[in-house]
């Protein structure tokens, strides 16, 4: 640390003192007044006695809304949890709070290990800490996770206290109320509470599907409406066995396995974001390290190949990390917590400019682009729209193409730079120059800087001038006691440095380059729509699975007919939702041909089967003998989804180590080990060629 920043040091933390003296002088001097005093004496007795945690959170709230940059990953933070703290704002001012100060204390420290390790390099500094932003996301994502994962199991104990309840009421509200009062887990308490008000409401009907829009998972939507049919159609005895009971029996079965699902997948991609990440953090250590031991090195990591390793590094370890937090996504709280209303996207469109240039782009409604691009969203749930997408696509053009130009002017400005900077010297295959021959280099470049800001620009200047020009001396009188073969070798070899130096400049085909970099930019947000898509194909059969379970429900209560199991269906569907929908809203016009088009409108054959036997329940035979085989092969179809629950988390934990480890890979076979072994012999080939025709 220089004495220069010591300094500065000193002085802030001097005057960080002083102010805490003056601001507990000025409370001192207020606490003494006798109003303040009164006070004090009507408080003794009634105050914590000891630090509150709560307290704490609750005041540290406060103080985040006031904090323009903090106040957004705050609100971002609350609209998750005030779905699963239902009506309860201390609770959740409490845990958005506390989830936001362990990011704060996590994010901080790190950020002063990047400031340390990257000094020295500001390209990379820059990058990690725009980079944090991400990072953040993804700490929050996690703390919302365990808490929507503890409410989860929470469910599963509130089902069991549900049954010992309803034995003793046989009433499903009167049930649900008082395991509600007597629970001690306040989450669960919460959307009790608001199912047992849906089902005591004077229309429990719609205040249920008021409540479906709100509820953090689906087993919760799932309980809620089969308590609502049980009320208001009745119980009854399936093989001896209350049918309310069986169905809360299927429910707790379905979050056991998403219980063990959710597991197993934190567990595969516990650590694969962090692998993706750390790595970049040793990209200078491993340039100090290779420079230090292997000085011919220098010019690599020093010079333009090097700087476009790094930025090939960074985009890399960019993209992985994106696409491993896409593969994680293990479904919990699938609510999506951005401002889908009014986002910043759509204030950009509202502008006339913007907008006109903007829908230049969006293809027409009706042509085959549009309608790709439309089924693309579809099949990734995306909640963007259109013109949204559009949007980031031109920005993300715009900024690449704009970066692209900046950075392939820092490499021309690094090569000249190390021209000017770089000793002037053979290559040293192991080690680092003395002291001596340092300062002998460095006086050697510095008399070649002499020529070439002569002759700079001239593209004209051959190896005579310049030989010329150092036995006259009138540059600079480094040469005029030398040799002609002497001043021969030095000539030649500024010749080659004004070369380099006259040559780096802006060419035509950069300009190509920056273009190309910017349309695979403009791309980039479909790609990532396309691949969102494709990890969902992989959990079409879980949803399929679900599906029978809510038809296994449902098949056996009385005026349960095809179109309620549709509407259900359609509530807790994801990847179907769209043809679903379509069907519902067709199912009015004609039952058969709504579900044949429904069978057109999807090509996973599992889910076609189900469709079938709907179109069976129609016209020709009861719910319940159309989906037999799902009771009498229930232990069968559990067996299969464990089985396919157990594939999916493998193939994505092939996918995820796959992408995890590739900067790693990148950063220590690509940034160490090629540029080693390829300068290295480059290096020896020139010393064998110059003993060669030494001897």
């Amino acid at each position: 640390m220089s004495n220069e920043v010591l300094m500065y040091l000193l002085i802030g933390v001097g005057a960080v003192f002083a102010m805490i003296v003056i601001a507990y002088l000025i409370i001192r001097k207020k606490i003494q007044s006798s109003g303040i005093r009164e006070i004090q004496k009507l408080r003794v007795g009634t105050e914590e006695k000891k630090f509150s945690s709560e307290i704490l959170y609750q005041k540290l709230y406060v103080k985040y809304l006031k904090i323009p940059f903090i106040k957004r990953y705050l609100l971002k933070i609350r609209r998750r949890l005030e779905i699963i703290n239902i009506d309860d704002e201390y609770l959740t001012r409490k845990q958005t709070s506390k989830i936001l100060t362990n990011a704060i204390l996590i994010i901080i420290p790190l950020t002063l290990v990047i400031i340390l390790l990257t000094s020295n390099n500001l390209l990379l500094m820059s990058f990690l800490l725009v980079f944090e932003i991400f990072l953040a996301d993804t700490l929050i994502n996690g703390m919302v996770d365990k808490i929507d994962n503890k409410l989860l199991k929470q469910q599963i104990n509130f089902f069991s206290e549900i049954r010992h309840a309803y034995h003793e009421y046989n009433m499903v509200e009167e049930a649900i109320y008082q395991v509600a009062q007597d629970d001690e887990e306040v989450e669960m308490s919460r959307q009790a509470e608001k199912i047992y008000e849906v089902l005591i409401s004077n229309d429990p009907e719609s205040e249920l599907e008021k409540y479906y829009d709100i509820a953090p998972n689906a087993y919760l939507k799932e309980f809620a409406g089969v308590s609502y049919l049980t009320k208001e159609f009745g119980d009854r005895k399936v093989d001896g066995a209350s049918l309310y009971l069986k169905n809360l029996n299927n429910i707790t079965q379905e979050m056991q396995l998403e219980i063990l699902k959710r597991d197993k997948l934190d567990y595969v991609f516990q650590s694969l974001s962090l692998i993706s990440i750390v790595p970049i953090l040793f990209m200078e250590p491993i340039k100090n390290w290779a420079v230090s031991q292997f000085s011919f090195t220098a010019s690599f990591y020093n010079g333009k190949g090097g700087m476009i390793m790094q930025i090939l590094i960074l985009i890399l370890t960019f993209v992985c990390y994106l696409l491993t937090r896409k593969l994680k996504d293990n479904g919990s709280v699938n609510m999506n917590t951005k401002n889908t209303e009014n986002p910043w996207q759509a204030k950009l469109y509202k502008n006339p400019l913007i907008k006109k240039i903007v829908d230049l782009f969006i293809p027409k409604e009706g042509t085959k682009e549009y309608r790709k691009l439309q089924q693309d969203m579809k099949d990734a749930a995306s909640k963007d729209r259109m013109e949204w997408i559009y949007i980031n696509r031109l920005l993300l053009c715009i900024v690449t193409f704009i970066a692209s130009i900046i950075i392939i002017m820092y490499l021309h400005h690094i090569v000249i730079q190390n021209v000017y900077t770089d000793p002037t010297t053979d290559y040293d295959v192991i080690g680092q120059m003395s002291e001596k021959q340092t300062r002998t280099a460095m006086e050697l470049t510095e008399s070649d800087n002499d020529y070439i800001n002569h002759f700079r620009g001239d593209t004209s200047v051959t190896e005579e001038d310049i030989a010329e020009e150092m036995e006259r001396g009138r540059i600079n009188d480094d040469y005029l006691e030398s040799s002609s073969d002497e001043i021969q070798v030095a000539a030649e070899r500024v010749l080659e440095k004004i070369k380099l130096v006259n040559s780096e400049n802006m060419k035509w085909f950069e300009i190509l380059l920056s273009m190309v970099f910017a349309v695979i930019a403009y791309n980039t947000p479909i790609w990532m729509l396309k691949f969102q898509a494709k990890m969902r194909q992989l959990e079409m059969e879980d949803e399929v699975m679900q599906f029978q379970t809510i038809i296994l429900m449902l098949m056996r209560i009385e005026r349960v007919n095809v179109e309620i199991i549709l509407e259900w269906l359609e509530r807790y569907a994801n990847i179907f939702k769209e043809p679903i929908s379509k069907c519902v809203n067709n199912y009015e016009s004609g039952p058969w041909e709504a579900l044949e088009q429904l069978k057109e409108d999807v090509s996973y054959q599992q889910f076609i089967r189900i469709v079938e036997s709907l179109q069976a329940a129609v016209e020709k035979i009861p719910i319940a003998d159309a989906f037999d085989e799902l009771d009498t092969e229930r232990d069968y179809y559990q067996a299969r989804r464990k089985e396919s629950n157990e594939r999916l988390i493998s193939r994505k934990g092939m996918i995820g180590r796959g992408i995890g480890f590739a900067p790693m890979i990148v950063i220590f076979v690509g940034y160490l080990i090629i540029p080693l072994v390829f300068i290295g012999m480059t290096s020896m080939s020139v010393s064998m060629s110059g003993m060669s025709s030494t001897y």
